[in-house]
C-alpha cells in the first residue's frame, strides 16, 4: 500500500488557522499530523512573548527551564558590515552576561568583510559584541567533523575546531527571509552558522565539495536538505546541552549576512523559544503566515519561492525534532474565576 502524504495546501491553511487561533487565545495547538499514519507526535512546546526587549528575552529563556552551565556558547550572527537588521547588543547583552557566554561565530564562505578572522573580529567589534562579551571565531585555528546520521547527502559536517571546547550552546536567531534559503532561523544558526568556512561551502552544494562553491550549487531541495542534516548533526552532538531561541524583528527578506538588506515590510512579531529547532521554526513560520500585517506577503513570497520548509519537513524526517507542537504566550494573564 502506498503511504499517502496529506495535501501541501490544505496543511498550510490549518496550521495558518491554528496559528491565529494560538495568537488570539493563547491556548495549546499543535498542526495535523503530516506522518500519512494515525500517529501523531508528541508536541514540543514553544514558548513565546510579544516583548522584544531584554526582559522578554530573559522570560522566554527562564520559561524552557534549562540552565545554561560550564562553558556557553551564544550562537548568533555578527552581521555583515553594512547591514544594521542583525540582533543588537542592547537587546541580547543581558541575556549573554546572565549566562556567562562567550559570542561564537565562524567565517564565512562567500567572501565579504567576515571571510577572515581579524575581519569578522573587527565586524563583531564595530556591532558593538565585543563590549558584551568575549566573542571567539571557532573556525579561526581550522575545523572538525561530526557525524550525519540517517542523511542522505551528509556523512560529515564541518564545524569550527573551538565548538567542542563549549560545554552548552544558546542558540540566538535571528528570524527573517534568506535569498538562498527562503528563511533563516534555528536550523539555519545550527547548520550554516557552526559551519567552518569549508563547512558552509559543504553544506551549499550537498557534500560535493569545500572549495568550490558557487560551481558546484545543486537543485534547491537537496541545498535545503543538507542544511536539516547539518543541523542533525550540530543537535546530536549537544544532546540535552542546547536551547534555541528565535527573535521575529525587522523582518526583512534578506539575510544579516547580506550587507545591503531589503527593508522590513512587515512589523515585528515576538520571540520565540523551544528545546525543539523543528518546532520553533515551524511556529515562527506559521506566525508570518497568520499575521495581519499586510506587508508579510514580501516575507512568505521569499519563503515559498525557495521552497524554504523543505529545511523543516527534513529535520523532521531525519528526527531533528517535531513540526508538531502547543504555543505557550507569556504574556497572557490567567483568566479570572
Amino acid at each position: 500500500m502506498v503511504e499517502q502524504n496529506p495535501n501541501p495546501i490544505i496543511m498550510k491553511q490549518i496550521r495558518i488557522f491554528i496559528a491565529s487561533l494560538l495568537l488570539l487565545t493563547a491556548g495549546m495547538a499543535g498542526c495535523a499530523s503530516r506522518t500519512g499514519t494515525n500517529e501523531t507526535p508528541k508536541p514540543a512546546v514553544v514558548y513565546m512573548t510579544r516583548d522584544i526587549s531584554p526582559a522578554g528575552l530573559d522570560a522566554v529563556y527562564e520559561a524552557l527551564g534549562r540552565e545554561a552551565k560550564g562553558k556557553v556558547a551564544v550562537k548568533i550572527s555578527t552581521g555583515e558590515p553594512g547591514g544594521n537588521h542583525y540582533l543588537k547588543p542592547e537587546l541580547i547583552g543581558g541575556l549573554v552576561k546572565k549566562v556567562g557566554g562567550t559570542i561564537v561565530e565562524c567565517n564565512t564562505a562567500y567572501g565579504g568583510g567576515r571571510a577572515a578572522t581579524a575581519d569578522h573580529l573587527k565586524a563583531a567589534e564595530a556591532h558593538g559584541f565585543t563590549a558584551i562579551a568575549p566573542v571567539d571565531i571557532m573556525d579561526a585555528d581550522g575545523e572538525t567533523a561530526l557525524p550525519v546520521t540517517g542523511g542522505k547527502h551528509l556523512k560529515e559536517d564541518f564545524v569550527g575546531s573551538h565548538f567542542p571546547d563549549y560545554d552548552f550552546t544558546v542558540v540566538l536567531s535571528h528570524f527573517k527571509g534568506h535569498a538562498m534559503g527562503g528563511f533563516g532561523g534555528a536550523l539555519k544558526n545550527i547548520s550554516i552558522g557552526i559551519a567552518s568556512s569549508a563547512g558552509k561551502a559543504w553544506i551549499h552544494t550537498a557534500g560535493k565539495t569545500k572549495t568550490d562553491l558557487w560551481n558546484n550549487l545543486p537543485e534547491q531541495d537537496a541545498f535545503l536538505e543538507s542544511m536539516a542534516e547539518a543541523a542533525k548533526a550540530v543537535a546530536d552532538h549537544c544532546g540535552e546541552n542546547i536551547i534555541y531561541i528565535n527573535v521575529m524583528n525587522n523582518l526583512s527578506v534578506d539575510c544579516d549576512c547580506d550587507a545591503h538588506p531589503a527593508a522590513p515590510q512587515m512589523g515585528d512579531i515576538g520571540i520565540l523559544a523551544s528545546l525543539d529547532p523543528v518546532a520553533l521554526d515551524q511556529a515562527c513560520v506559521d506566525l508570518v503566515y497568520a499575521s495581519e500585517d499586510p506587508g508579510k506577503v514580501h516575507l512568505i513570497e521569499r519563503m515559498e519561492s525557495r521552497h524554504g520548509i523543505r529545511t523543516v519537513e527534513h529535520a523532521a524526517e531525519i528526527g531533528v525534532g517535531t513540526r508538531e507542537y502547543e504555543l505557550v504566550m507569556l504574556d497572557e494573564k490567567p483568566a479570572e474565576e
